[in-house]
């Protein structure tokens, strides 16, 4: 941490589902004097935060409009099916689009997951997010696909869900304003990527102290009287007859 940044504060937001509470530990051990504001912001509107200065950096379900941003995509959710306890699909270990045809499936106007054809029977309303689709499920009007941490962020004792393998999945990425990436939003890349403390950021050439060594190493090796050693793996003959 450099002089400049004693002071700042670190602004991550995130979506829901998304728990970024393992690099905000590794942040505060790194980065003392630099807390973080975690900023919680629903999916649709996070890529407007960021562009509007809301936030450092933000962890974003794809896609999202890349334009003028930079992505690390960082892991895929498993898609589940939301369904009531007493529901014929809470039988099975898991299930298949082809299982729901004939289903009401909700399609909340926050889904996050990209379809190339939604599943099942449109249900008779779109809600307006994807708790308010939660709470619909509940009453038995219909079933939902989400990822599975939205699936855990919603749970309702009287509902379960099952994973759907064959269902697109939803994916979260690290994104950031490209002509905003300061030396916070670098180190915080650092933690997400899983560097060390000592590892470089990518703006230094990698481990330059270890140059000279090694240039060091490409000579012969010189003994105190100045003839050269012998090369590794050869054996020594012993003194030649002066």
């Amino acid at each position: 941490m450099t002089d400049g940044e004693t002071g700042r504060v670190f602004r991550l937001a995130y979506v829901p589902g998304v728990t970024p509470a393992k690099w905000v530990s590794t942040w505060t051990e790194r980065m003392p004097g630099v807390p973080v504001t975690l900023v919680a912001v629903p999916a649709a509107e996070v890529v407007g935060l960021l562009r509007n200065g809301g936030a450092d950096a933000g962890f974003v379900r794809l896609p999202v409009d890349r334009d003028g941003l930079s992505v690390i995509p960082l892991y895929v959710e498993t898609t589940v099916v939301v369904v009531p306890k007493d529901h014929a699909a809470a039988a099975a270990d898991e299930v298949a689009v082809a299982d729901l045809i004939d289903e009401e499936v909700f399609h909340p106007l926050d889904d996050t997951i990209e379809w190339t054809v939604r599943p099942g029977v449109p249900a008779f309303t779109r809600p307006a997010t994807t708790a308010d689709a939660v709470e619909l499920v509940a009453t038995g009007a219909g079933v939902l696909l989400v990822p599975q941490s939205l699936a855990r962020l919603h749970h309702r004792r009287s509902l379960t869900y099952r994973p759907v393998p064959d269902a697109p999945q939803s994916q979260v990425a690290l994104t950031w304003p490209t002509d905003a990436t300061t030396d916070l939003v670098e180190e915080f890349i650092g933690i997400v990527r899983g560097r060390t403390v000592n590892s470089s950021r990518g703006r230094t050439p990698a481990a330059p102290a270890e140059k000279p060594a090694q240039r060091q190493a490409q000579k012969p090796a010189q003994i105190s009287s100045g003839r050269r050693a012998a090369p590794a793996g050869r054996k020594s003959k012993g003194r030649r007859p002066r």
